[in-house]
Order: structure tokens, then sequence, then C-alpha cells
């Protein structure tokens, strides 16, 4: 049966800088996206983005606002996502690989140097097909 599945992604700028990881073993292994994850049972997108950032990268986030949603179709997979894209501010940490089995690498990268390819879902948010289509020049503004 095919369903639709919620996915929270976790957009965190540091010095200019967003915050990426590439992808392994994992749906969308070797693009490269932000720190996210499924959406759990009763759980707030807010408390997603703070876990799924803790668990993939080992670093403690706050502040964390909603932007914008993606509706994420993969069809050479036939799987659909709708992903919450939350901004949020860095708080504590080093940024690493903290999820050895999903994550092959972490990066801080500048906007306009961003590491190819990318997540079907974080093209879909850079190239504003979301709702609000603002959401991403919300977050390009405050760096």
């Amino acid at each position: 049966m095919n369903r639709v599945r919620v996915g929270v992604a976790a957009v965190i700028q540091r010095d200019g800088k967003i915050l990426l990881i590439r992808r392994k073993n994992v749906h969308g292994a070797g693009t490269w996206s932000t720190p996210g994850g499924h959406l759990e049972f009763q759980e707030t997108p807010e408390a997603c983005a703070v876990r799924e950032t803790r668990e993939e990268v080992g670093i403690e986030i706050e502040r964390v606002r909603f932007l914008a949603i993606t509706n994420d179709v993969f069809t050479d997979r036939a799987r659909h996502y709708i992903t919450i894209w939350m901004q949020a501010d860095y708080c504590s940490g080093e940024a690493g690989v903290a999820a050895e089995h999903e994550i092959a690498e972490v990066g801080w990268f500048d906007w306009d140097a961003l590491p190819e390819p990318l997540f079907l879902p974080f093209e879909n948010f850079l190239h504003q097909k979301s709702y609000p289509p603002e959401g991403f020049r919300m977050v390009t503004r405050t760096s």
C-alpha cells in the first residue's frame, strides 16, 4: 500500500554557512541535505528537528521555527513525502558524524557553493517549490 510519509528537515546556519549531511544506507543515499528524518507519532516538528539533529550530527539547536513545506514525490522509487522545513539556531557542540549507519559526512557550506548531488526535498526547498515559496528566501535573508 502506498502512503505519504512526513519528514522534518532542520536548516541550521552558523557564520553564514548551512550545515549539510551526505546520506548513506538510507533513502537518498549519496545526496546532500540538512539534518532531519521521520516525524514520530505524537512528536512535534520542533522536537523532531532537535532530536534528529542531535542523533545525526551531535549538536544542540534552539529557537526552532517553521519555514515551509515541500511535496516530494520520488517517482523512480514510488515514494511520496511531505517535508516540514524548520529553521533553528546553532546552540552548542561540534558538528560531526554521530549516526555512522546513515551519515557519510558532515560539513558547513556557503549558500553559493553547495555540494552535489542534492536530495530531492532540499532541491525543492532551494527552488522554492514549497508552501509558502518564501521559505527559502526567509532563511537566506537572515544569514
